[in-house]
């Protein structure tokens, strides 16, 4: 742990412990009405699907929404988008699309979220694990995410595909922090399994820089990156530089077929940049479809 880490944590927990001992005026407790008296909140058109999957031997939950049109135009099949932790960024990138589609900078899309099973599942540790690259000895379990892209390709993909009316030719990976730095680690492993990429925030400096060293043994039997790229970073997080210089080496590569736009993030940091990095993202990718 850095030491600037243990230092917020110290100060935070400071912080608290202030809180906790400091005067509080004497209210009386209000009684929570029991809560079978109200409905939830739900989303419309989205159903969740259970995989288990054969390579990481995890378990996962699929949370799908289907375009508003979906029922009534069946012979239509759609773009689909895939994002990594759906925990968080599934009912995000509904309210997103949305608004984009309403102004038309991009069609009706399937969007695919993809966590984890359970009643109290462990996101950061198992994310640690799926969307490594390579193992990092401070944590546990990392470096597996050769077998998560497997189960992308080997189940999730086929499964899709074949309940719903996707469109194979349009997939969309996108994902941030750990999920950005697993997009592009599928890209530069098989640029062709998506057709485009959103990549944000992504850890290119974990596993000693394995990013720019899978980037580096590409280049050198390839010319060419079929693929479009939207890569960005919060202007205020401690990515920014890395991503930046990331962003240098592609662009010197010239890749034929490679489109990529970049974009920093102007006072965000490393999660409050995901609103504005996806809408952008997503008008680039879809910008001529």
């Amino acid at each position: 742990m850095t030491s600037s880490l243990q230092t917020t944590i110290l100060i935070l927990g400071l912080m608290l412990a202030v809180g906790a001992c400091a005067p509080r005026a004497s209210v009386a407790p209000t009684p929570e009405p029991p809560s079978m008296l109200f409905a939830r909140v739900s989303m419309p058109d989205t159903e969740v699907r259970q995989l288990k999957s054969s390579a990481t031997g995890r378990n996962y939950d699929i949370y799908i929404r289907l375009p508003d049109e979906y029922a009534r135009d069946k012979g239509k099949k759609y773009p689909v988008l895939y994002v990594l932790d759906g925990q968080w960024d599934f009912k995000l990138l509904d309210s997103i699309q949305g608004g984009l589609v309403y102004d038309k900078f991009m069609p009706e899309i399937i969007i695919v979220g993809i966590t984890y099973s359970g009643d109290h599942p462990d996101y950061g540790a198992l994310r640690a694990m799926d969307y490594t690259p390579v193992h990092d000895t401070f944590i546990s379990g990392s470096g597996e995410a050769p077998k998560f892209f497997a189960f992308l390709k080997e189940q999730l993909l086929p499964f899709i595909e074949s309940n719903y009316r996707a469109d194979p030719s349009q997939r969309v990976l996108m994902g941030s922090s750990f999920g950005g730095t697993f997009t592009l680690y599928a890209m530069l492993t098989e640029p062709v399994l998506f057709s485009g990429y959103v990549s944000g925030s992504p850890i290119v400096t974990y596993g000693n820089r394995f990013a720019f060293q899978q980037e580096s043994d590409y280049a050198s039997n390839h010319k060419d990156l079929p693929a479009q790229l939207f890569l960005g970073v919060g202007e205020l997080e401690e990515m920014a530089g890395p991503v930046q210089e990331f962003i240098r080496v592609l662009r010197e590569r010239s890749y034929t077929g490679l489109e990529m736009e970049t974009r920093i993030i102007e006072g965000e940091r490393h999660a409050g940049n995901k609103p504005e990095l996806y809408n952008r993202g997503l008008r680039f990718i879809f910008q001529d479809r």
